[in-house]
């Protein structure tokens, strides 16, 4: 156990004793504390901590108990509220895990509530300061620098850290992020190798990540991969490697929303590691329209094209060449994160039981982990040591829908042998997600999932067992610099959309009053009704030259919209320069908060509280600008 304890003296000859105890499950430490100055400021004089890798014979803990002593009784300060004494807050999350303060100052002669007193938000707004500075002198970023970055945890339905006794995680670009280029490269490349001995041209032909985006969903039928908005409607389109044009997505996809249940149709890229197959499957697009396969492979549609792709994608991980050659030299395609095991450090030592579930086999997660993981973790801890079960071979989604037999894994080679109960600190394959609570004897939204697959790791774990679910996408921090490199651009584009709409308005009511003179009846109002006829022509003439100039001006600005992320396909959560993406929706949908690497979760706290931001709506802007014109005529 790692132990801090203090003793110093408080006002009225009483002595306070801080005594946190944050349980590592083998090793120990000591930490002690005393005061500086007549203020109660308390500092730490001296800390030696030793780790005991031997911790899987023993459940990890951690407890907080800070004790006030006064005329020799003594009296817990600080409880943390258990389940069983848990309520929900007006926001209807649970105060599980939150801290609760057990006696008032007056009681042991202590001054302090002296400055609480006085109307709430005065007393607020003073110890918010109070606080800020205070962060400022331990040279500790305050969590508005955190949240409002590349690097910033976003919320879409509010989320209760505190209320969190268990956080599952995947491994695959979540965990650790691999560099695409080069693991999606050779994945490619394995991919067209086997599709070169199946008889498929393919010289001539490299990798370019730049074609795709996730989000993007792949027609099957059509050989087109699309960009749709929030409502799936198309709004940019590529067929093979062309970009088409305004026009034909309309007579395409003018009829037709995107449908991700129809999957014989639709292919959702969900994660990065759909890039090789998507690059893969346009290039082979161009190929079939340019009649270059050869008949006997038989007489292909774009369908049975994608098959053939997916199915050398496919072999290519299955005959384990690809997950070998990375094993080999890890350091050629993970993204190091020294950041990364000091996140999951505080949150175990917060007292959460952390989970790995993923579906690579135990001796690539082995590898790939003790990679990315043990070097950076103190005092010759391993990556086991973080984790409270591991479970390798998921079958995911299946594990969060379904129940599979469990197999505990129990000597260095994988050896495994049947069991019917996954216990702390074991490592296990297969099983399903409904022994994991019941091993931990949690359930629903005390546990949160982190992965980075819309479908596989966020959206059947919520749909199914109600789990909390955080999403990672590494693309948001380039997506987040280039919208802030666009800003100027952006603002230019929406003044002059502005301006065309209040021309339009002004032409349109110019041509209701023309309309209604052609049919002898009156204009909109008396002054309109006796305007000269050459007046009004020359009006509406200057009018629509502006509106077709502006147009001419916007459309190529608007094309060009979202291209400092990608030139073909713009942002990667904005569908057009108003909307969200289909991507954007489903990760508002199924994921509570998102963000672009699990490390992020070092610039919070393990007992955050993060609140979902206020949705705007069509009418809001209206009604706030008729507030404001009432308040003037006020």
């Amino acid at each position: 156990m790692a132990a801090a304890s203090a003793t110093t003296n408080c006002s009225s000859g009483s002595s306070c004793c801080y005594s946190p105890t944050l349980g590592m499950g083998g090793g120990g430490g000591l930490a002690k504390i005393s005061q500086l100055n007549d203020n109660n400021i308390l500092t730490l004089i001296n800390v030696s901590t030793n780790y005991n890798n031997n911790k899987k014979k023993k459940k990890n803990s951690c407890y907080l108990s800070i004790k006030c002593s006064n005329n020799n009784n003594s009296v817990d300060v600080f409880s943390v509220t258990s389940s069983s004494k848990s309520d929900v807050d007006y926001l209807g999350q649970s105060t599980k895990g939150d801290l609760n303060l057990n006696f008032n100052f007056d009681s042991l002669g202590i001054n302090g509530q002296q400055t609480l007193e006085g109307p709430i938000e005065q007393v607020a707004k003073s110890k918010v300061q109070e606080a800020q500075n205070l962060l400022s002198d331990l040279g500790i970023p305050s969590p508005f620098s955190a949240r409002y970055s590349p690097r910033g945890i976003f919320c879409s339905r509010t989320l209760n850290l505190r209320s969190i006794s268990a956080i599952g995680y995947d491994m695959d670009y979540t965990l650790m992020h691999y560099n695409v280029m080069a693991w999606e490269g050779r994945a490619y490349d394995y991919c067209m190798e086997n599709l070169k001995n199946m008889g498929f041209p393919v010289d001539g032909l490299a990798f370019d990540p730049d074609l795709v985006i996730r989000g993007l969903v792949i027609d099957k039928e059509r050989g087109n991969l699309v960009k749709a908005d929030r409502f799936g409607y198309v709004k940019r389109a590529m067929h093979g490697t062309t970009m088409l044009s305004t026009r034909a997505v309309t007579e395409i996809y003018g009829r037709e929303l995107v449908d991700l249940r129809k999957e014989s149709k639709w292919e959702f890229l969900n994660t990065l590691f759909s890039v090789s197959e998507a690059v893969a499957f346009m290039q082979m697009v161009d190929r079939l329209d340019e009649g270059a396969i050869p008949a006997d492979l038989g007489m292909l549609d774009y369908k049975g094209l994608y098959k053939a792709v997916g199915k050398a994608l496919f072999r290519a991980h299955v005959e384990g060449q690809l997950k070998s050659e990375i094993m080999s030299r890890p350091e050629l395609f993970v993204e190091p994160d020294p950041e990364l095991p000091l996140a999951l450090l505080d949150q175990k030592e917060a007292g959460k039981k952390l989970l790995l579930i993923t579906n690579s086999d135990y001796h690539y997660t082995n590898k790939m982990m003790q990679h990315s993981f043990n070097k950076y973790l103190p005092n010759d801890m391993g990556w086991r040591d973080l984790f409270d079960i591991v479970i390798v071979s998921a079958r995911k989604p299946e594990f969060f829908q379904m129940s599979h037999p469990l197999y505990e894994v129990v000597t260095g080679e994988g050896l495994m042998r049947p069991c019917f109960k996954a216990r702390t600190g074991g490592l296990y394959s297969g099983g399903s997600a409904q022994m994991i609570e019941n091993s931990l004897n949690l359930h629903g939204d005390e546990i949160l999932y982190v992965g980075d697959h819309i479908y596989t790791d966020v959206s059947v774990s919520k749909v199914h067992l109600r789990w909390r679910t955080a999403l990672i996408c590494r693309e948001l921090e380039d997506e987040y610099n280039a919208l802030i490199h666009s800003q100027s651009h952006r603002a230019r584009l929406i003044e002059l959309i502005n301006h065309k709409e209040v021309v339009g308005d002004l032409f349109n009511q110019l041509r209701l009053a023309l309309q209604r003179r052609t049919e002898n009846r009156p204009a909109q109002t008396l002054a309109a009704t006796n305007m000269d006829d050459q007046e009004l022509t020359e009006s509406m003439q200057k009018l629509l030259i502006v509106m077709q100039r502006l147009d001419n001006e916007i459309g190529p600005m608007s094309e060009a919209d979202g291209e400092f992320f990608n030139k073909r396909w713009g942002f990667l959560s904005r569908a057009g320069l108003w909307d969200k993406s289909h991507l954007m929706r489903q990760i508002e949908k199924y994921a509570d908060i998102y963000t672009s690497r699990v490390s992020n979760f070092l610039h919070y706290t393990p007992f955050m509280y993060f609140h979902s931001q206020e949705q705007t709506l069509a009418h809001d802007s209206h009604s706030m600008c008729h507030s404001l014109v009432d308040g003037g005529l006020n």
